[in-house]
């Protein structure tokens, strides 16, 4: 699957505290950001057709 680059914009307190909880299960920033945002989806029930049927 590609992956679309973007700019993401937050304030400094909140990088800091994504900073500090990838750190903390060893991740990288991009890497915790990209799982809190499918971690999210999945909770919602929003994930992309293609992720559900493979978790099926």
């Amino acid at each position: 699957m590609a992956k679309k680059k973007f700019v993401l914009r937050v304030d400094e307190e909140t990088m800091k505290a994504v900073e500090q909880w990838a750190h903390a299960e060893f991740r990288s920033v991009n890497g915790q950001i990209e799982w809190m945002i499918n971690k999210c989806l999945k909770e919602a029930q929003q994930q992309p057709l293609q992720k559900r049927k493979s978790e099926q």
